[in-house]
């Protein structure tokens, strides 16, 4: 009877001593598996998030396919990450549920870097610094500069932060009318809803070039616009891989030509093209 007490004892220790190992080895596994996912560094595939409502910066074709000025910079960035880039539409309001979700490794779609938004993802770049601008219809005269849209509809598409800077920044007592996408905002403004519409001047020049004509860029220069690729909160290494990336593309001449590409023709003033200057990771 001791002897089979003894026997059954030892067959316990040894079955705890196995599941202790084998927890151990899922931890490592999921304690692996978690800083692989964490990270954008060495990944072979790249989800990444992608205007598909903007004409010349992230554009969704009939046929499924992207194309514009982000589009090209973010397989640039995944060519230098050593990934091959699968594209997501990223509406203003989704780039950062995209990013908390998991759903996509990298928004790189007229993301404006802002310490608000820090708070919750993390930044590489920018990539490329603008300025916010207006568009107005043909014909429209008294919108010279931001001041001029004192007392005017402006409108803001959700997700962003363009027309309430007006107000906030600038004081500037203007009527923000929402909208879900820049193609509504198009059609207030062609009907005489809204006044104007302003944000990001790239943004403006690819809507003013699609249109053609009934529409025009008012040119003027204010709020620097840092446009940023959004990384899930906490990826210092992915942060600094992508500002390399960022760096070459600048150094290596596809930054000018790809600017030129998209806005050559716009109207769009595009100024020096030298490398911005890093927010920093941490």
């Amino acid at each position: 009877m001791k002897k089979v007490r003894m026997l059954t004892t030892r067959m316990r220790a040894k079955r705890m001593l196995a599941v202790l190992a084998g927890v151990a080895v899922l931890g490592a596994a999921g304690g692996c598996g978690a800083g692989a996912a964490s990270s954008v560094v060495g990944k072979e595939r790249l989800v990444i998030g992608v205007r598909p409502d903007l004409p010349a910066i992230g554009f969704r074709k009939g046929d499924g396919r992207f194309e514009g000025f982000d589009v090209d910079v973010a397989a640039y960035l995944a060519r230098k990450l050593g990934a091959t880039p699968t594209f997501v539409p990223a509406l203003a309001a989704d780039r950062e549920r995209l990013l908390l979700e998991g759903k996509a490794d990298l928004v790189v779609a007229t993301f404006s870097i802002t310490q608000e938004r820090k708070t919750r993802v993390s930044f590489a770049g920018p990539y490329h610094l603008s300025f916010q601008d207006i568009l107005v219809r043909d014909g429209t005269t008294g919108i010279a500069n931001v001041r001029d849209l004192a007392g005017r509809k402006i409108c803001e598409v959700q997700g962003s932060n363009a027309a309430q800077r007006v107000i906030d920044e600038r004081q500037i007592p203007a009527s923000v009318v929402p909208a879900s996408t820049y193609d509504q905002c198009m059609a207030m403004l062609k009907s005489g809803r809204i006044d104007a519409i302003t944000t990001n001047d790239v943004i403006l020049a690819g809507l003013a070039a699609r249109e053609g004509r009934g529409v025009r860029l008012v040119n003027t220069q204010f709020n620097e616009q840092r446009t940023g690729v959004g990384l899930r909160k906490g990826d210092v290494d992915g942060c600094e891989a992508v500002n390399r990336a960022i760096t070459d593309m600048y150094q290596d001449g596809t930054a000018g030509m790809l600017l030129r590409k998209w806005f050559g023709t716009s109207g769009l003033t595009i100024g020096t093209v030298s490398v911005p200057q890093f927010e920093g990771c941490s």
